[in-house]
């Protein structure tokens, strides 16, 4: 189920891009996850002319998913000329700028999600986002994600969602495939850190701490909790 009704925001604060576009019909469209997510299918006219609209266009495509506290997950295709690709942020009104949870383009960042806070999002069933639908959610989330220690349900998991929203054949197989290679990050690392959060050792991903470019350990720390909590 789509919240068609939402109304994007103007801006996001500290990210320049836009003017935004929400289309949550798209997530019920099996051509569109062919576009998000690498479903190995053979890229048809079809598929060609949807992803010359979501990234060519004069408007930034965005979906948003709640989290707990009035965080929000935003997921905007970047549609800029030489410079296109999908950016995962995090935001809460009292921040004043977002923060990058991932960017899957050529210029790859994260993960930003391990498994558990991916399912967390999906699940969680707060209302105001493009959609409720769990499937929908988990895929939409997807590439921001990498773990190494999914745990055993999660290719039935995955399978479900594929089996759902997708047309893919072999939906099992697919779904061991990603949870396997996991995009362009691949699996990496989750640990606690000493003040209780989760961060990770992703050479890429502003949710490691030894990374130059890492969030603070406030917001490494507030992030996760909302990513964490319902």
């Amino acid at each position: 189920m789509t919240n068609s009704s939402q109304t994007p925001p103007a801006r996001i604060p500290g990210y320049d891009g836009g003017p935004f576009r929400h289309q949550p019909e798209l997530l019920d469209e099996y051509l569109f996850w062919q576009v998000h997510l690498p479903l190995g299918a053979t890229q048809d006219q079809e598929t060609g002319a949807l992803l010359s609209q979501l990234l060519g266009g004069d408007t930034w495509p965005l979906f948003t998913v709640p989290l707990a506290g009035d965080h929000h997950l935003y997921v905007v295709y970047r549609a800029l000329e030489g410079e296109a690709g999908i950016d995962y942020l995090v935001h809460h009104p009292d921040w004043d700028a977002a923060e990058t949870l991932a960017q899957d383009d050529g210029h790859f960042m994260g993960p930003g999600l391990s498994w558990a806070e991916l399912i967390a999002a999906a699940d969680n069933g707060l209302p105001g986002g493009s959609t409720t639908n769990p499937d929908a959610r988990l895929l939409l989330l997807l590439p921001a994600f990498g773990d190494d220690a999914v745990p055993d349900d999660a290719v039935e998991r995955l399978t479900a969602a594929l089996s759902a929203r997708t047309r893919v054949e072999e939906p099992e197989q697919l779904a061991a495939t990603l949870l396997e290679h996991q995009g362009q990050c691949g699996p990496t690392r989750w640990t606690t850190a000493e003040g209780g959060y989760l961060i990770n050792d992703g050479g890429y991903s502003f949710r490691n701490p030894a990374n130059r470019f890492a969030w603070p350990a406030a917001r490494l720390a507030q992030v996760a909790s909302a990513l964490t909590t319902s």
